[in-house]
């Protein structure tokens, strides 16, 4: 008993402060890519051939004057699907230019699925639901995870927001065993055929109003599985989806913004 108690006293308070604008993640975290459209050459598709996902391509130009940063000189901007994106390294190394970077930006939840695009832009992260939901939701949110077909990666870093480090239930969130008592679906995994009215079942399930978290890339787009014949390319073709949570897996500091921007608790979060 000692000997855990001197640990105990030595490991300190282990809870980190959210949100915090210090939290500096290890350099080897991958977060959000970076794109520098100066540094992409006309002609060379590097990123694009060597990604296994496809989740790069070239945006034509637009109608009118672009929004601002750079273009090549036949007009187009180098475009990355964070939906699609599972972070494997591919395109940076293999750019010549150095023109797709990874950054230490957790920060990628978004509430629309035109948001996950990347150019060089500022990207537009999830905003708050509205105030009715937010009075149902904000104090007290419980979800019901369900593992579509997925690997257990993102299962793991969803798990992980309840721990002594991320404590997700500071601010009320918490995973619960039944559909019946949640408020909505946390959902992983390329959603295979086999797990289709499963899922179906417990979106049922959940009594009305009801959110549902897309989380990581199988859930949002079928990951590296996509376009296989026995999945169904994400859960977004079967249920309402009102946060998406890029990742393969998503990191849980990436889960837990997205869900206190959803609830409208980010401000309220940083004096916790």
């Amino acid at each position: 008993m000692v000997s855990i108690l001197r640990a105990r006293l030595q490991q300190g308070h282990r809870t980190i402060k959210f949100p915090d604008p210090g939290i500096r993640l290890s350099e080897r975290f991958r977060g959000r890519l970076s794109i520098d459209q100066a540094k992409c050459p006309d002609g060379c598709q590097a990123c694009i051939e060597v990604c296994p996902t496809q989740a790069i391509s070239f945006r034509a130009p637009l109608a009118g004057p672009e929004p601002g940063g750079a273009v090549r000189h036949d007009g187009k901007r180098l475009q990355l699907d964070l939906g699609r994106c599972i972070f494997c390294t591919e395109c940076v190394d293999n750019c010549p230019e150095r023109a797709i970077t990874y950054s230490n930006e957790f920060r990628m939840a978004v509430r629309k699925p035109e948001d996950l695009m990347l150019t060089d832009r500022e990207q537009n992260l999830a905003h708050a639901l509205d105030v009715k939901a937010r009075r149902l939701f904000g104090r007290s949110l419980k979800l019901r995870q369900v593992s579509a077909g997925g690997c257990n990666g993102c299962e793991v870093e969803a798990n992980a927001t309840g721990n002594v480090v991320f404590d997700a239930t500071r601010f009320g969130i918490q995973f619960v065993a039944s559909p019946r008592h949640a408020d909505g679906l946390l959902i992983t995994g390329p959603v295979t055929k086999n797990m289709e009215l499963a899922l179906k079942k417990t979106y049922d399930a959940v009594p009305a109003p009801k959110i549902v978290i897309a989380c990581g890339s199988c859930a949002i787009s079928g990951g590296p599985f996509r376009d296989n014949p026995e999945v169904l390319n994400g859960c977004a073709g079967l249920v309402p989806v009102d946060l998406y949570v890029p990742g393969s897996p998503p990191h849980p500091l990436t889960i837990l913004d997205g869900l206190l921007r959803l609830l409208g608790r980010i401000e309220e979060g940083a004096r916790q």
